[in-house]
């Protein structure tokens, strides 16, 4: 019989390691080796039994310092060190017990694997999750579009059931239908009861004599599945649009899980969005800030002109009302926000300059109220 190896070793940890340490590396090996990340692979299958066993010691204090103190003598109830009986070198409980902790801390994603009371009856499949870019009018006005998520599927040739067309699952031989083995130890401090999930059938209950030729057994297959998303105008980065049903196909009849799309939105060229409103930033000239002009303002639907009053300065923020983009809840739009930007001329010409000098001089320190205000700080200063 192959020695045991050291169950921090098995985490991937030190000795002396944290609570928080020890459920982390947990949930990486669990995840890494799980029979259903792992189909069919025996090795994977003997490293997930192996990580459950090691941390169903080292997550329990008692028997953490049973472990540090005396090996793996410490927690074998065999060896006379008090250890309790069950399981993997004395985990209390079960096996079903570390599914049951391995489902609660995943949410229960993984098909196949619940806790006692649900091993042969119906559970949920996986939830899936997918990226979905749009642009920045699809956001704002809403759209139709196909997704394409490669995915398990019931398979069509047995209807899921993973027996070939004209036969059926049997009833387990070695466990009566129960998915549990249950077996006895004597120890000096009593006898000890522990439950274990069939080595059979897996702790389904059920074999199956002549497996689907499609599936092989398993009752779906992998394929890619074309799905319309209809996208609610408003959405923004990092929404999430639920599709329910579209996961995973469920276990034992239970329901298909979940697929969960995560809206991108790209950039546009103009706008920029905050919340269900919109910004825009529009470069006008002097003529325009000092003697006010009529501008053309763009919008996500349309053109429309705005009158920017006479002496606008630079900076000065406008509101058109209900020019945004629709709230995902309620539909009320937001509004538009202009920015002016005043633009200096560049490049002029002789002329051109002549007429800028000859404009300046008929323009007093009274034209200029900001100027003529931080002239007199000036003076105020160095009087």
């Amino acid at each position: 019989m192959a020695e045991k190896r050291d169950y921090y070793e098995v985490l991937g940890l030190k000795k002396g390691a944290s609570e928080a340490d020890i459920k982390k590396a947990f949930r990486k090996m669990a995840l890494k080796y799980h029979p259903d990340k792992n189909p069919g692979d025996k090795t994977a299958e003997e490293k997930f039994k192996e990580v459950n066993e090691a941390y169903g010691i080292l997550s329990d204090p008692e028997k953490k310092k049973m472990y540090d103190q005396f090996g793996h003598a410490g927690v074998d109830p065999n060896a006379g060190f008090g250890g309790a009986g069950g399981g993997f070198g004395g985990f209390s409980g079960s096996y079903d017990d570390i599914f049951d902790m391995f489902g609660n801390m995943f949410g229960g994603g993984f098909g196949g694997f619940g806790g006692r009371a649900q091993r042969n009856g119906p559970m949920k499949g996986r939830d899936l999750q997918k990226a979905m870019t749009i642009t920045f009018e699809e956001a704002a006005f809403g759209v139709k579009k196909d997704i394409t998520v490669n995915k398990h599927v019931e398979c069509s040739n047995c209807h899921g059931s993973g027996a070939a067309p004209g036969t059926s699952k049997q009833q387990c031989p070695k466990c009566g239908g129960s998915g549990q083995i249950h077996t006895t130890q004597r120890t000096p401090f009593g006898q000890f009861s522990n439950v274990s999930p069939c080595d059979r059938c897996g702790g389904t209950g059920e074999i199956i004599e002549t497996p689907c030729p499609e599936c092989g057994g398993s009752g779906h297959i992998r394929k890619n599945v074309t799905i319309q998303v209809n996208i609610p105008a408003g959405v923004d980065n990092d929404s999430i649009i639920p599709l329910r049903g579209q996961g995973e196909p469920g276990v034992n009849g239970g329901p298909a899980g979940d697929l969960y799309i995560v809206i991108r939105v790209k950039p546009h060229k103009v706008f920029k969005r905050k919340g269900s409103d919109l910004q825009l930033e529009i470069p006008i000239s002097f003529d325009q800030a000092a003697l006010g002009a009529e501008i053309v303002v763009p919008t996500l639907e349309e053109k429309i002109k705005y009158k920017v009053p006479a002496g606008t300065q630079p900076g000065t923020r406008f509101r058109i009302k209900g020019k945004g983009v629709p709230n995902v809840r309620n539909g009320r739009k937001g509004d538009l926000y202009i920015k002016v930007n005043l633009e200096v001329p560049t490049k002029l010409n002789s002329e051109q300059k002549k007429a800028v000098e000859q404009m300046s001089k008929k323009l007093d320190d009274k034209c200029y109220k900001g100027k003529s205000k931080f002239k007199d700080i000036i003076k105020e200063l160095f009087s």
